[in-house]
């Protein structure tokens, strides 16, 4: 059985109703990136940040799975699917997914802010259920998004490393390319390793890549048509 390894970003969830970050219509033309999302904001003022992801994760009961997320799973049944995504939504699992590796932490869990990586700290939690100041995590430590915020190691990096170095086809599907360690995954697959890459936009890149330049659902459905 073939390893489909896919590299998913903000473009699949958009498809499900859940805004992008770095498009012209994006998160981050409304709200500050360095405030709200980045370690250094967070020590600065931990009630703006907590609001800010008490919002991603109350939004999150809105949406469901879209095309593109329900194929991926069904993939399972023909190929072994990795799935490294940089969302933290929980929309592949959802859908089904199995086998997801979620490089940027997880809006339905929580964690300590003194070591957010403590596997005693990190419990699910609610959606519904605000993530409060003064509310303590296993150490005793403020609970916080388990996120990781802009200025933090991405501590799942060499796994999804050692799963993109054993792909026999690599899908990358709603993702611009920019956002690193991520896009530097694609430095990792062995050189005769397919690579499709599925965005509506034209995406410059000096890897050899079989762009087909549509939505998720559309692209997914090309790919499995016209190629896997």
């Amino acid at each position: 059985m073939k390893h489909l390894v896919v590299l998913t970003g903000a473009g699949i969830s958009k498809e499900s109703g859940l805004s992008t970050f770095r498009d012209k219509d994006g998160m981050w033309q409304n709200f500050n990136a360095q405030d709200l999302a980045s370690i250094q904001g967070y020590r600065r003022n931990r009630a703006a940040v907590l609001d800010f992801y008490n919002a991603r994760r109350q939004n999150l009961l809105t949406v469901e799975p879209n095309h593109a997320h329900k194929v991926l799973a069904e993939l399972e049944k023909d190929y072994m699917v990795s799935i490294i995504t940089q969302n933290v939504d929980d929309l592949h699992e959802r859908a089904g997914s199995t086998n997801v590796l979620h490089l940027h932490g997880e809006l339905r869990k929580v964690t300590g802010s003194n070591n957010p990586n403590d596997p005693k700290c990190i419990v699910e939690k609610p959606l519904d259920e605000p993530i409060q100041i003064g509310e303590k995590a296993a150490d005793g430590s403020q609970m916080r998004p388990f996120i990781v915020f802009f200025g933090e190691n991405v501590p799942l990096l060499g796994r999804a490393i050692a799963e993109v170095e054993q792909a026999d086809i690599f899908v990358v599907i709603g993702t611009s390319l920019v956002v690193y360690p991520a896009a530097s995954l694609l430095a990792y697959t062995r050189p005769d390793t397919p690579i499709y890459l599925i965005d509506p936009e034209h995406i410059e890149t000096s890897y050899k890549i079989n762009q087909l330049q549509m939505g998720a659902s559309q692209g997914m459905k090309k790919l499995i048509e016209d190629y896997l």
